[in-house]
């Protein structure tokens, strides 16, 4: 079963124009099969909803199946924005005790429907993942010395596996890893993925690519958009939600973000030249970050070479320079960077 994503187009099969019958709207429940109807003024903007249940009331009021649609509308039916995250539709569902939700952009035109029964089933991703797995660890030392880092143990499974595991919630089975240091121990653990349910190929760095060079070396290229993601990163991001973001705004290429809070040490003294025009006392500093973990287009791939290193922020840099799209997904699910000792500690006490 597949969840109607904003980017699916089968809800469009439940539009009905405002002035529809009853027996229209009867018939589209029949065969659209997913309890609702979406009815829309001319200019194509959500004037309600009808269900099964609107259309039974209106019938026992006594209309028959050629009276129009007008008097049984649900006029004003819980929506949401397209950029709204799955839990947090999927409580709102809970919280009304509704099924369906329709997501409608800014001028209130419908861009998807949410439905209960898939919301809590992820949708079927044919997009690959790719795991960039082939760093040295050296921060990490001694414990990488004889194991790559992807493959330190958290919660009592190598880093490596979470992220395939929580992606294969997402609905991904296809991933390719990227590796190099050590990297045949990663090919013996995860072999071609049949143990864990997924489909596992690799790409074998003869040096180090850095965070974007390997994507070169991708061949047949994808076919569609794909994920990529660093191969320390513990997050409980949405990957299908930043592939969801990735594809509603066109974008060449998408980079989830965090916000990173900074506290300086000290007041801070506002000067103008030598006059003092304000005071701060320990100012925090918000930035967003680069959390490792993208969508991208296969054409943006044309901007590599084979075997030639290129890290992430470069690939960015030579899209923007061809005045391809970049965007930013901001996200705030917990996050971990595991690249030093502590970062380790953390991750085995984070809840995954």
């Amino acid at each position: 079963m597949c969840q109607l994503s904003i980017t699916d187009t089968r809800w469009r099969q439940a539009v009905l124009p405002e002035d529809a019958s009853i027996a229209q709207a009867i018939a589209n429940l029949n065969e659209v099969a997913i309890r609702i109807v979406l009815v829309v003024n001319a200019a194509n903007e959500l004037v309600g909803t009808l269900s099964d249940g609107d259309i039974r009331r209106g019938l026992l009021k006594g209309l028959d199946l050629q009276s129009p649609i007008t008097s049984v509308i649900h006029h004003n039916p819980l929506v949401v924005p397209p950029e709204m995250s799955r839990d947090l539709v999927k409580q709102l569902m809970v919280a009304n005790k509704i099924q369906q939700i329709p997501a409608l952009d800014a001028e209130r035109r419908v861009v998807g429907l949410h439905l209960w029964d898939e919301i809590a089933t992820p949708a079927v991703r044919p997009n690959l993942m790719v795991i960039m797995a082939g760093g040295m660890g050296t921060r990490l030392r001694p414990q990488t010395e004889n194991c790559p880092k992807p493959l330190l143990p958290v919660a009592g499974k190598p880093m490596l596996e979470h992220i395939i595991e929580h992606a294969k919630l997402e609905g991904f089975s296809r991933f390719v890893l990227a590796i190099h240091y050590l990297g045949h121990m990663i090919e013996d653990h995860f072999g071609n993925g049949e143990r864990i349910g997924v489909q596992i190929d690799y790409l074998r760095e003869q040096s180090p690519l850095g965070t974007a060079g390997a994507l070169g070396l991708l061949n047949p290229r994808p076919d569609a958009a794909f994920v990529v993601t660093n191969g320390d990163v513990i997050t409980d991001i949405h990957y299908s939600e930043l592939l969801d973001f990735h594809l509603r705004h066109n974008a060449a290429a998408t980079m989830a973000v965090r916000v990173h809070e900074w506290q300086h040490p000290f007041g801070v003294v506002q000067t103008e030249g030598i006059e003092i025009v304000g005071f701060e006392e320990k100012p925090v500093a918000r930035t967003h970050i680069n959390a490792g973990v993208y969508a991208l287009d296969p054409d943006a791939l044309s901007t590599l070479a084979a075997d030639v290193r290129c890290d992430m922020p470069a690939l960015f840099e030579r899209l923007q320079a061809q005045a391809k799209r970049t965007v930013a997904y901001p996200m705030h699910e917990p996050w971990l960077d595991v690249g030093r000792p502590d970062d380790l500690v953390a991750a085995k006490n984070m809840k995954i």
